[in-house]
């Protein structure tokens, strides 16, 4: 298997001057990329300008960071075509990996405007290799620019950064330290999401569990999912209770406690997300965590109930003065 990692630069509307294309907010009008065998070694690479075909004015921000103008731009192929020539180069057994999660939700964005054929049907894995770097050398929640990652590791910054090939070359070197045993902590992007309840993802990864849900109405749809609500020991597989049901500290992300009897309290999260069709979905994770980070939520959770009383208090009387 081979490791291709990818870089893309974009562009966007300039506000008052082009307006927003929904289904393309931001345009990619640069591709790089570096091939790694097995051992992470350095065996081909990709670089390819992309004339745009929907935002025709550079915006300033993208301008002075990739220091890229329009008409560098008219020189490149378009993005069908490098697309089709990018994918041939990336050949069978690969798996792509990126700095972020951004690159490769936007290029499947790109492809779907464009109207190509999608690069998988299910929700693709990838390494995140700014999310590895954490896990590897740092807390593991922090995520740094490229640029740190570069001198903390001590690698050469022979060549500018902020483009694409040049970034996906820093990333490549950033991966080539990291041990194989991290890379076990892939990502899962969520452009294509599941269609079904059957095709809904469950990943089990060291010492916590991931479940991506298939897309609901909304809101209160997905929150109603037996799936989305329950809570199972991810390491006996049996139900288990709650001794803290779900809440919302803020109207976006829920959380909750339960007690298995034989592995102790788990902590579960739920997200709430938009999907590309206007509706949501879910992505839940759960985690065995100590009886010092129970009673955190616990507080976390009181203070919720207490701030909800205040609001509605406020409201209650507002309503009455007028």
């Amino acid at each position: 298997m081979n490791y291709i990692v990818l870089d893309l630069e974009w562009n966007q509307s300039n506000t008052g001057k082009e307006p927003e294309v929904k289904m393309m907010p931001f345009e990619i009008i640069d591709i790089g990329a570096i091939k790694l065998n097995e051992d992470k070694v350095m065996v081909d690479e990709y670089n390819q300008l992309i004339k745009p075909t929907v935002y025709r004015r550079m915006h300033k921000i993208t301008s002075d960071l990739i220091h890229l103008r329009m008409k560098d731009l008219e020189k490149g192929q378009s993005f069908v075509d490098v697309m089709n020539e990018f994918l041939a180069w990336c050949g069978e057994d690969f798996i792509f990996c990126t700095w972020g999660p951004l690159d490769l939700y936007e290029l499947q964005r790109n492809m779907h405007y464009h109207e190509m054929e999608p690069l998988d049907s299910a929700p693709i894995r990838f390494l995140d290799i700014q999310k590895l770097f954490s896990i590897a050398y740092e807390d593991k929640k922090v995520r740094r620019s490229l640029e740190y990652a570069t001198n903390y590791l001590n690698i050469k910054n022979d060549i500018p950064f902020h483009r694409a090939f040049s970034d996906a070359y820093y990333t490549a070197q950033i991966l080539a330290f990291i041990e194989d045993s991290i890379l076990e902590n892939y990502s899962i992007d969520t452009y294509i999401l599941p269609k079904t309840r059957q095709e809904e993802v469950h990943v089990l990864f060291r010492d916590y569990v991931k479940y991506i849900s298939r897309e609901f109405a909304d809101k209160q749809k997905a929150l109603e999912d037996r799936e989305v609500i329950s809570t199972k020991c991810y390491l006996c597989h049996r139900n288990i209770r709650k001794k803290i049901r779900w809440f919302s500290p803020n109207g976006k992300n829920y959380y909750s406690v339960s007690l298995c009897p034989v592995h102790g309290y788990m902590k579960s999260k739920i997200r709430i997300r938009k999907s590309e069709n206007d509706k949501v979905y879910v992505v839940k994770t759960s985690k065995l965590i100590s009886e010092e980070d129970y009673q955190k939520i616990l507080q976390r959770r009181d203070q919720a109930k207490e701030h909800r009383k205040i609001k509605k208090a406020n409201v209650k009387v507002k309503d009455q003065n007028h």
